[in-house]
């Protein structure tokens, strides 16, 4: 069974007019092969202008999200859910990545975010107020991506790129 979700990228995009040269973050759909496979993901991710550290979102519906952020050679990932690796190809990629191990039986009936929770420090979203959002156990991933995007004042973009990428 496909993964029902969606897959965007956020990058910077320079404005040419006579006033300004200002980059703005823009927002596009990606396809929904991201969803299960962290190669195509990080390779989506490649793909973006390297400037402003262009970031990708792929969020499998109601069960975990990913968020990979491109910082020089570097890329920062976060995986909202641990215990999404033994379900789920994407989430059990990011871990192996991550060089976590997988969840234990024991462990599979709590939450707990793995990865760089700094990944936006430089947009004045700090690690504390990450783990505050990621830490909200009645949140669904989709609402702790919306947290995060308002966070970072990217809202009306988001809703559009998502709204053209959602895979039901």
């Amino acid at each position: 069974m496909a993964a029902r979700g969606f897959a965007v990228a956020v990058f910077k995009s320079v404005a040419s007019d006579a006033a300004t040269d200002a980059a703005q973050w823009r927002l596009e759909p990606l396809p929904p092969t991201v969803l299960e496979d962290l190669g195509v993901l990080l390779a989506a991710l490649r793909s973006q202008p390297p400037e402003g550290g262009p970031f990708v979102i792929a969020c499998v519906e109601e069960e975990f999200f990913v968020i990979a952020r491109q910082e020089g050679r570097r890329i920062a990932l976060l995986l909202s859910d641990l215990t999404a690796a033994v379900e789920f190809p994407l989430a059990e990629q990011a871990i192996t990545r991550l060089g976590e191990d997988p969840p234990n039986d024991d462990e599979l009936d709590e939450v707990w975010p793995v990865g760089d929770l700094e990944l936006f420090e430089d947009l004045n979203l700090g690690e504390d107020e990450m783990e505050e959002i990621l830490d909200d156990l009645e949140a669904l991933p989709e609402e702790m991506l919306d947290a995060i995007i308002e966070r970072l004042e990217l809202t009306e973009a988001y809703v559009r790129a998502t709204d053209a990428a959602w895979v039901r």
